[in-house]
């Protein structure tokens, strides 16, 4: 008979958490176990990072406590690490807590000295017995995933991104038995975040995470803890199966309020007639009646969007770049561009870190100019421009201060408007929270203010440089629907792909070395298009130009001389990869359910069987796929 055993690696129990006067959260517990992936999800300012803190053991919980396994080996990965400025990229790797890492240190000191034959020798020796050499690969090949090459530069010298990324992969190669991780796929470029999703996915992570990436979520989790109004919730399943019963849960909620709020009239009408003299029954009822008036009462605080916003009308002309090209130094970003963004254009930017992504934006909006061409902007426009470096806050201001300094309403049509305070409610700050010292605020909270102060501008051109980086889901929710209803022309740039597939109609991708593509679609469309195309094959469209252009005559017999797919053999092809996605999709879900069902020896045994024979069918139809794969590739 099959037993399997799940080892508890922590335990939270009935953990509190106050900073004066306002309570974050109140006993609440759960656990964490062997091989799950917990995604947490809570908006911000009600205590993730916080809680997050006290599971990495940089904070404590004002009551209950935090019980881990013994011997347990955790990793913490912070939105802001704490490295050492004064080493290297491989000291820092090095300096790790891994007694691997201890060997190779040895090792390569010892390579330094080969004249010292017996140390170098015992050195050796013990690279071989830890399989350090394999180790040594791998964090080579993490932090060349994670664009690290150049392992002698210090940490003083890296950029924010480039230290988040240093300490993801010192965390990743401490493989630790719990990984806890705040925003993981903050300053990672898409590929990067793929990768990421990939090594999850092939390797036993145990995982407690905050990420607003959804489709990191969807991907990666296989449960969702969700914090909310002070209660905790837990969902067993990915990000989709959490939507579903989330909103099955709201919907009853409110069904239960609508219900409760009707036996409150009723109890009220009841308790005016009755005469002052109670009798125990009465009694019994009147304290009923405190608990029906409690879940009447009950407010949820999520918002949506939903403004007919009366902007100045864009003109004919918007923004015209005309044969537009920038370098810095001997790195050319973008050359001979030609574009005209039209009127309602909803344009997404990707493309890895250094491409030119910010550079474009601020060359757009004027603030640095061009090596050549030029950028004409229309009579009309109206620029809103979300910078990632965010707002300049003066001190003692409070939180509606700051939005009055950029505008005091935005028109709505039919004569009416939206005050500041009213924006400020729309995106999640209550009447009190509004008179609240702006450094009372969350990383995520100021974030979600900066936008209300471009926002309240009423721009008709609104231009977002990595907006979704730290707000939780339930403002990107916000957001999103504001973004929908937006009329104007929008500019995105963003890693964030669930985003960019909801509020953009088409791309402009930074390829690196002066190239960017215009791609007719959202960031899926994309990645399945360049999924569908051999690397050799997938044009390349500069931006504005028409893709009719003749191709050389002797292209065709490039074409012709590669081995070629049958009609047949290419839709097999693709039917393969979704039969494949959708049977690892059933394992996912089947060996979840080991963990969840409570089956007794018999039921285990026979759903053993059952996972068998889809690993099976999954490895006989990865083999096939493999084999034409190589036949399309040649």
């Amino acid at each position: 008979m099959l037993k399997i055993v799940y080892v508890n690696y922590l335990s939270v129990e009935n953990i509190a958490k106050s900073y004066g006067e306002r309570v974050l959260f109140s006993r609440i517990s759960f656990g964490i176990n062997e091989g799950q992936k917990i995604g947490f999800v809570a908006k911000n300012g009600t205590g993730k990072t916080s809680l997050l803190n006290m599971l990495s053991g940089e904070d404590v919980p004002d009551e209950g406590e935090i019980v881990f396994r013994k011997n347990l080996k955790t990793a913490f990965l912070s939105q802001e690490p704490n490295l050492n400025p004064d080493l290297t990229i491989e000291e820092t790797i090095l300096a790790s807590d891994n007694p691997v890492l201890e060997i190779i240190a040895r090792y390569e000191k010892a390579l330094k000295n080969p004249e010292e034959t017996e140390i170098y020798q015992a050195a050796f020796d013990a690279m071989d017995a830890h399989n350090a050499w394999d180790f040594e690969t791998r964090y080579t090949q993490i932090l060349h995933q994670l664009k690290l090459e150049d392992l002698d530069i210090k940490v003083n010298n890296l950029s924010g991104g480039q230290k988040k990324r240093l300490a993801l992969a010192s965390a990743l190669l401490q493989h630790p038995d719990l990984l806890i991780m705040d925003e993981p796929t903050n300053h990672l470029d898409l590929e990067m975040i793929e990768w990421l999703e990939q090594l999850f996915a092939k390797e036993n992570f145990t995982i407690f995470m905050v990420t607003h990436d959804r489709y990191f979520l969807e991907r990666v989790c296989n449960e969702i803890v969700e914090l909310d109004e002070g209660q905790l919730y837990s969902y067993k399943g990915n990000y989709s199966y959490y939507l579903e019963k989330r909103d099955a849960r709201i919907e009853n909620q409110a069904t239960e309020t609508s219900k409760a709020k009707q036996l409150y009239k009723k109890e009220l009408d009841w308790m005016r007639r009755q005469p002052k003299a109670r009798t125990t029954k009465s009694k019994s009822r009147i304290d009923d009646f405190s608990e029906i008036k409690q879940r009447a009462h009950q407010r949820r605080n999520d918002h949506e969007v939903q403004l007919e916003l009366n902007m100045e009308r864009l003109g004919t002309k918007v923004v015209e770049l005309h044969n537009v090209s920038k370098s810095y130094g001997d790195k050319e970003l973008f050359s001979n561009i030609d574009y005209n963004f039209l009127r309602g254009e909803r344009v997404g930017i990707i493309g890895k870190n250094g491409t030119g992504k910010s550079t474009f934006l601020n060359m757009l909006t004027g603030q640095i100019k061009p090596d050549s061409g030029k950028v004409v902007i229309g009579e009309t426009v109206q620029f809103g421009y979300y910078t990632q470096k965010g707002i300049t806050i003066k001190p003692g201001q409070k939180v509606i201060e700051v939005v009055r300094e950029f505008g005091d309403y935005i028109p709505l049509k039919k004569g009416r408007q939206i005050s500041a305070g009213q924006l400020l409610e729309r995106f999640l700050f209550d009447r009190k929270k509004q008179y609240d010292f702006v450094e009372k605020l969350s990383g995520g909270e100021k974030k979600r203010l900066y936008l209300c102060t471009v926002l309240i501008k009423n721009p008709n051109f609104l231009i977002l440089d990595e907006p979704t980086n730290d707000l939780d889901i339930v403002t990107l929710n916000v957001l999103e629907s504001f973004l929908l209803d937006f009329p104007g022309c929008l500019l995105v740039v963003s890693h964030d792909r669930y985003f960019m597939d909801k509020i953009v109609d088409h791309l402009f991708v930074f390829k690196g070395e002066g190239e960017i593509q215009d791609f007719p679609g959202n960031y899926s469309d994309y990645r399945i298009y360049e999924d569908s195309t051999p690397a050799e094959k997938k044009p390349a469209r500069p931006a504005g130009r028409d893709d009719t252009e003749s191709k050389p005559k002797n292209d065709w017999k490039k074409d012709q001389s590669k081995p070629q797919l049958t009609y047949s053999e290419q839709k097999e092809h693709g039917r393969l990869e979704k039969e494949i996605a959708k049977l690892e999709k059933e394992r996912e879900i089947l060996q979840n359910k080991f963990a969840t069902e409570g089956w007794d020896g018999e039921e285990i045994d026979k759903q053993s069987k059952i996972l068998q024979d889809i690993i099976d069918t999954i490895e006989k139809k990865e083999l096939r796929w493999f084999e034409l794969s190589e036949k399309l590739e040649g």
